[in-house]
């Protein structure tokens, strides 16, 4: 499903104007980055947690010469689905 997709459903479900809708969607994407960003965990209940995991610096390998390459620590978004998306999908 695309954003637009999305944005038309939402609009549907709502009763928004796909105008509306698109704002709300906006909205809660950017309010979702900004926590993460902060290094805030966002639970939605029924659905699933998005948290930022640290990753350390490692050493991986070059495929097609084979050389060592520094890999550097970052920060990762995780996401772990809900139960209820669990069963919705199962």
């Amino acid at each position: 499903m695309k954003k637009v997709e999305l944005v038309e459903a939402v609009a549907d479900k709502a009763g928004l104007t796909k105008a509306d809708a698109t704002r709300a969607l906006d909205a809660v994407i950017d309010t979702i980055k900004d926590a993460l960003s902060n290094g805030d965990k966002v639970p939605l209940v029924g659905f699933g947690t998005f948290a930022v995991s640290k990753r350390a610096a490692r050493q991986g390998h070059n495929p097609r010469t084979g050389a060592t390459v520094e890999i550097p620590a970052r920060n990762a978004v995780t996401f772990k689905a809900g139960s209820a998306l669990k069963d919705a999908v199962n």
